[in-house]
């Protein structure tokens, strides 16, 4: 079986786009290791914008959304895929509006599905176990716009997801719940943090996980600022660790730009300057918090688990 899946993720914050080749092989691990990336491409569409504030999503963020899906679905057919699937998150899970956006999705001729953040969970702990491959027990930051995912998974003969969590912030929440001046004050970004582990202390027992991995356009940037990969790419940021220390600095430096200052850096997109800053605390805070000096950074996130869980239905695992 050589198959073409599109894979389309309207998350909170960002709609990607990743069109997979899977060739099937005896095994379900061969077929596994076979899958390869044919194309992929992200565009931040801030869906969730004045969506806490309203409790609905935005005409304009609807229709950016729409407009960037047309385009992914043309470029699916130029690589001549099987299916087109979809999943949506947080805002959509959030907004009172939020199926209707679903049924025009639908439209464009995407199977889109709205998930749980449990569902969620599960497809950011399958890019990890088999994108990452780690060898112990592992914890997964699926850090998004509107939702963080953190995973515990264990390692044994395979691996297996032991429980998950999804709390319902994320950059885009943050972002407009806290920071209300331009750089943030020091005080905005304690009160974060503050937010931010009283979450945590619902999962302390988590600790225990041996490796920290980390998920995100946030933490992704972040090792392309730290390693200077621009233009972006997939390849050199995936696997790579970030000690704490460096997610520390780039913390202390970034949140004392302006906006403009940090769209002025060429490694972090012009949209995402908005919100970078909130996504480095979620990083820290947790590091911190369960006390860890490094994260490895996947840049595997839920359109790759979508693959994998397709690949697993196809053999009945």
């Amino acid at each position: 079986m050589n198959y073409r899946i599109a894979v389309v993720d309207v998350g909170t914050y960002s709609t990607r786009l990743l069109i997979s080749a899977i060739h099937k092989k005896n095994t379900l691990e061969e077929t596994l290791n076979s899958i390869e990336d044919v194309f992929s491409v992200g565009r931040i569409t801030a869906l969730g914008r004045r969506l806490k504030e309203t409790g609905y999503l935005q005409e304009e963020a609807i229709n950016e959304v729409l407009s960037t899906l047309k385009e992914y679905v043309l470029i699916s057919k130029e690589y001549k895929v099987q299916e087109i699937i979809g999943y949506a998150t947080q805002a959509c899970r959030e907004a009172k509006n939020g199926q209707e956006l679903l049924e025009k999705i639908k439209q464009l001729g995407i199977d889109i599905k709205l998930i749980t953040g449990e569902e969620e969970a599960y497809l950011s702990f399958l890019a990890t176990a088999y994108g990452i491959k780690p060898e112990d027990d592992f914890v997964v930051i699926d850090q998004g716009g509107g939702s963080t995912e953190f995973v515990y998974g264990e390692k044994n003969s395979g691996y297996r997801m032991e429980k998950s969590v999804s709390f319902p912030f994320g950059i885009v929440t943050l972002t407009e719940r806290f920071i209300k001046s331009d750089p943030p004050k020091k005080e905005q970004l304690e009160d974060m943090r503050d937010f931010i582990i009283e979450h945590l202390k619902k999962i302390e027992d988590y600790r225990k996980g041996k490796q920290f991995i980390g998920l995100g356009g946030t933490i992704t940037t972040l090792v392309a600022l730290e390693k200077n990969i621009f233009p972006y790419v997939s390849s050199k940021v995936h696997g790579q660790v970030l000690s704490k220390k460096s997610i520390e600095s780039w913390l202390e430096k970034l949140s004392s730009m302006t906006l403009e200052e940090r769209r002025s850096i060429p490694a972090i997109e012009d949209k995402r300057a908005e919100a970078i800053i909130s996504g480095i605390v979620i990083f820290d805070t947790a590091l911190e918090f369960f006390g860890k000096e490094s994260i490895t950074v996947s840049d595997w996130g839920l359109r790759h688990g979508a693959v994998i869980k397709r690949v697993m239905e196809r053999f009945n695992v």
